[in-house]
């Protein structure tokens, strides 16, 4: 069993509710945060897999499509991999909020998928999110958690930016 970060992706990897940018229904609106692909590369280059959970209830309620998310995914691969970063796996939950599925966080469904999947030990493993659904579902898994942003938050660790919360993140899996 291996040990794994899980990446919350709005806000985390890229801009949400900005001037420039208020939901990602498409490629040409996905913009990464300062050092964000460079934060993903060092925890690519220490050897550990990393996946992203995100909710995309935007899917449920008809405002983008299966289709779009993945070029959207695509796009958001690339620009990590352009910095040398690689991410092992993308799992989403397309249902509306409040419709009572396992996989939407709070749920910790995604990040179980996953562990299953790729043999992830879940509880040597991290989340890392900017809501307390992201911690929340991260601690329902079984995972230390990492919370990106400032604010009161119950989570293991937090810091203004994926960047600055990297030696944290790393320090968790050891």
């Amino acid at each position: 069993m291996r040990k794994a970060v899980f990446l919350d992706r709005d806000g985390v990897l890229n801009e949400v509710l900005t001037k420039r940018v208020k939901f990602v229904n498409n490629p040409r609106q996905l913009f990464l945060l300062d050092g964000a692909a460079e934060a993903v590369a060092e925890i690519t280059q220490a050897g550990y897999p990393i996946f992203i959970v995100t909710n995309q209830g935007g899917i449920g309620l008809g405002f983008m499509t299966e289709e779009k998310l993945k070029r959207v995914h695509r796009r958001l691969t690339t620009l990590i991999t352009e910095k040398g970063g690689k991410i092992t796996d993308i799992a989403h939950c397309p249902h509306k909020p409040h419709e009572g599925c396992s996989c939407r966080k709070p749920q910790p469904g995604m990040l179980e998928a996953l562990a299953e999947k790729y043999g992830i030990n879940l509880t040597q493993s991290v989340m890392v999110g900017d809501h307390e659904r992201d911690i929340e579902a991260g601690r329902a898994a079984g995972c230390k958690t990492v919370f990106i942003g400032t604010g009161e938050t119950g989570a293991d660790f937090s810091a203004p930016t994926l960047s600055a919360a990297v030696k944290s993140i790393l320090s968790l899996l050891e």
